[in-house]
């Protein structure tokens, strides 16, 4: 019995912005990284480090992690978009909470924007610093650098170029914009709230 199991994301299809011919493709790409962690945790479970090289169990544990990522990535962003997007709630939690860190609510989406648009390949992604209860609007690149150690992902853009290029050509900025139009909003004030329940009862403990 595989580890993992393969989620159903095809109530996306029809979503303004993205073809079910990139969907597809891109819901076979992370069944890919699924698959992975599958043939990856079933290697490690048959290899203890003490009966395998260690240049080749490193290499397994640093393709599992590496793997991992992509598939776990792939869910919060997939889950994080909607075909039947709605606007923000001006005075809900999260909403009201970016608007004052970053000025405005425009100001903190003109910011992910911006590092939706970095150069190369990964994720810009919104997470949540309990610990200095903050928010940042952080890159990560390719599937492993950049995640803040602790910090919950309340929001996720996939930038790599599988995501859009099909659609887009080169025009990552269209994509971007297509993805902010179809944000779950719903699901980002869910994250951000089961995010704080978590502090909230660990400070109570």
């Amino acid at each position: 019995m595989a580890l993992y199991e393969r989620k159903d994301f095809s109530h996306l299809l029809g979503t303004p912005g993205f073809s079910d011919p990139l969907l597809h493709a891109h819901f076979d790409l992370y069944a890919g990284h699924l698959n992975s962690v599958n043939e990856l945790s079933d290697e490690l479970a048959s290899s203890p480090v003490n009966g395998t090289p260690a240049s080749e169990w490193s290499e397994l544990k640093r393709r599992f992690a590496w793997e991992w990522n992509g598939m776990r990535l792939h869910e919060l962003y997939f889950e994080n978009l909607t075909k039947t997007p709605l606007q923000p709630e001006k005075s809900s939690p999260l909403a009201t909470r970016l608007a004052t860190e970053f000025g405005s609510f425009a100001s903190w989406m003109k910011n992910f924007r911006v590092t939706g648009l970095i150069r190369g390949v990964g994720w810009a992604a919104l997470v949540w610093d309990a610990t200095a209860d903050r928010f940042h609007n952080v890159w990560i690149d390719e599937n492993d650098g950049g995640h803040l150690a602790g910090c919950p992902v309340i929001l996720l853009l996939d930038a790599f170029e599988h995501a859009y290029v099909t659609e887009y050509g080169a025009k990552r900025g269209r994509y971007v914009d297509a993805c902010l139009a179809a944000i779950d909003w719903s699901v980002a004030e869910s994250r951000f709230s089961a995010a704080a329940a978590t502090v909230l009862v660990s400070a109570g403990s």
